[in-house]
């Protein structure tokens, strides 16, 4: 679903100073659609209603976000204002809440100031740089209220710290969005006896949003039965563009992959999916078999093109790339399986799909004659994260029936690698191998996560507070 982010913007004021001070509320409301401008981006709709200043106006423009289906609003404090203009706008809205706490300056000019000489006119200019003065009695009210709030502190100008954090935010609130009209297909069935990765997908529901559509493997056999030679030959070509596609790769085994990506494409599509997990034996049903044993590279190019695939059934796993992918950094799906002792790496990797938009170098596609713990045999990819900063990501389901999301900021780093037709990684963390992998194991993650390029533990943190969900972090 195509919608756009909303987001709602509100400054505050107090109607008895209009009267007093004449271009004191002119100069505010100038301040507030400063605001504005900075939060206006492509896929987000800034929905501006201007300066509250009373009570009544505060009940109105909490209607008026109601109405406008906002996700979240930034209340900018632009002088001192009233609690109540501030509470029956929250209150009715019901979506989070940011407190923008924004000087218009870096420091009033004293001197200047000082040499005004009309007192009226003094008091006048002062209120204009009162944003701080209202918010612990905004904070008060939230709290007694039980209305949980968010603070950026900052300058209006010329702040880059502010203005990126206020930038984090809705990039979290544009993942949280994204996450709630998601649909993600579910194709097969658990792999018998990973108790870890069994999930109560109610509870990821009433997480994040978004619907879950069950899928057949049947379906996916019937598409394949219809797609044409001219399309399978289309679909090798593109494998060869895209991947770096090894000599020892048989033509029928190309074909057969492509076969089963354009039916996957066409089964995405007429379920409007934005992810998938899947996983299948297919034993007893060649075709089935068929359809699963040559799935990986089809799964890897949806993963590539924001549809991210998580093989094995695993829910909570892309769950949690998804959100990688929605702040743009990947989201691979991943697991460690070694460590390095002499290079203090750990070695973490899958059979595929891999997210090959972030690959170091052209992604290798292998043949492998057996799918080691799965039937059949097919096509694989090798390929490593890019070499730099990287956050992995995992959607923990605990053992009070809750998710929280468990994160570790790390490096992909060169050096020598398995060559064995699955994703391959080497990470360094800042705590040392041993250390990340006792921490990351106490909180009890699955054996899957996902990995992103760049060290994105602020936004998830952000995002986690927007979702109320529990955001832990190893390092």
């Amino acid at each position: 679903m195509n919608r756009k982010l909303k987001v709602g913007l509100f400054g505050i004021g107090l109607d008895t100073y209009w009267p007093q001070f004449k271009q004191l509320k002119p100069r505010l409301e100038s301040y507030t659609r400063v605001v504005e401008k900075k939060l206006a981006r492509p896929g987000v709709e800034v929905v501006n209603l201007g300066l509250i200043d009373n009570p009544a106006k505060a009940l109105e423009a909490g209607h008026q976000f109601r109405e406008a289906d906002v996700d979240v609003i930034f209340l900018h404090v632009t002088t001192y204002a009233l609690s109540a203009t501030v509470l029956p706008v929250v209150q009715r809205a019901k979506v989070p809440v940011i407190i923008l706490n924004l000087a218009p300056a870096a420091a009033i000019d004293y001197e200047k100031f000082n040499k005004l000489g009309n007192r009226t006119a003094m008091t006048g200019d002062w209120l204009a740089y009162c944003a701080a003065c209202p918010v612990p009695e905004i904070a008060n009210v939230f709290s007694r209220a039980g209305i949980d709030f968010h603070q950026v502190t900052g300058m209006l100008h010329d702040d880059p710290v502010c203005w990126n954090e206020v930038d984090a935010w809705i990039e979290a609130a544009r993942v949280a969005h994204t996450m709630f009209h998601n649909r993600l297909g579910l194709m097969g069935h658990y792999y018998g006896g990973m108790l870890d990765i069994y999930s109560d997908t109610t509870l990821q529901c009433a997480t994040f949003g978004g619907h879950l559509e069950i899928l057949e493997v049947d379906e996916l056999a019937a598409l394949r039965r219809e797609v044409s030679a001219k399309k399978i030959k289309e679909r090798v070509a593109h494998f060869k563009k895209v991947f770096a596609v090894q000599p020892d790769c048989s033509a029928a085994e190309l074909e057969r992959a492509a076969k089963t990506s354009v039916a996957l494409d066409r089964l995405v599509k007429m379920h409007n999916l934005g992810s998938l997990a899947y996983f299948y034996s297919g034993t007893g049903n060649a075709e089935n078999e068929d359809a699963i044993s040559s799935i990986i590279l089809g799964n890897s190019l949806l993963t590539a093109r924001n549809i991210p695939v998580a093989g094995e059934y695993e829910v909570k796993n892309v769950q949690a790339m998804k959100i990688m992918d929605t702040f743009g950094v990947g989201g691979s799906f991943t697991e460690y399986y070694a460590m390095d002792f002499k290079d203090d790496v750990v070695l973490m990797g899958h059979d595929g799909p891999g997210h090959i938009a972030i690959a170091e170098g052209k992604t290798k596609v292998r043949p492998l004659k057996v799918y080691h713990g799965k039937v059949g045999r097919g096509l694989s990819v090798e390929m490593s994260v890019k070499h730099g900063p990287v956050t992995l990501l995992s959607v923990v389901e605990t053992k009070d029936g809750k998710l929280k999301l468990l994160v570790a900021e790390g490096e992909s780093v060169s050096g020598p690698i398995l060559e064995i037709g699955n994703t391959n990684s080497r990470y360094k963390f800042p705590i040392g191998a041993r250390k990340f992998m006792n921490d990351w194991n106490t909180h009890g993650p699955a054996h899957h996560c996902a990995v992103g390029v760049g060290h994105m533990t602020d936004k998830i943190d952000k995002l986690g507070k927007l979702l109320k969900v529990e955001v832990a972090r190893v390092c």
